[in-house]
């Protein structure tokens, strides 16, 4: 998954705020925060400044799945530069191990 970016930088310079804020959310049942755990399928952010994320959650019967996208928005909405964050949770393709960056697995052991 790669964060939309500019020629100009201004949008991908946003787009690395957003990833870091990403990175401060951490899914409530694995201690692993949910862009290294794959759970960020797209971010895209508008010349408005409007970031929309396409989220999953490592299960569809998560019990924060109704909660958790607004957490999700509303780290991203803290963000410097973000006007509004919009999250639309997906399940297509559905999450497995493989979309977890190598540090993840490592962190919990899978490597």
């Amino acid at each position: 998954m790669t964060p939309t970016s500019d020629h100009g930088g201004v949008r991908s310079s946003l787009s690395e705020r957003v990833v870091d804020a990403l990175k401060t959310v951490y899914d409530p049942e694995i201690p692993v925060n949910i862009y290294d755990l794959g759970l960020i399928y797209n971010i895209n952010i508008n010349d408005e400044c409007v970031v929309t994320i396409d989220m999953t959650l490592t299960a569809p019967g998560c019990p924060v799945a109704q909660t958790f996208p607004g957490v999700v928005e509303n780290a991203v909405k803290a963000v410097q530069g973000v006007k509004d964050a919009i999250v639309e949770l997906v399940w297509d393709p559905p999450w497995d191990q493989d979309k977890m960056s190598e540090e993840a697995k490592l962190e919990l052991g899978l490597l």
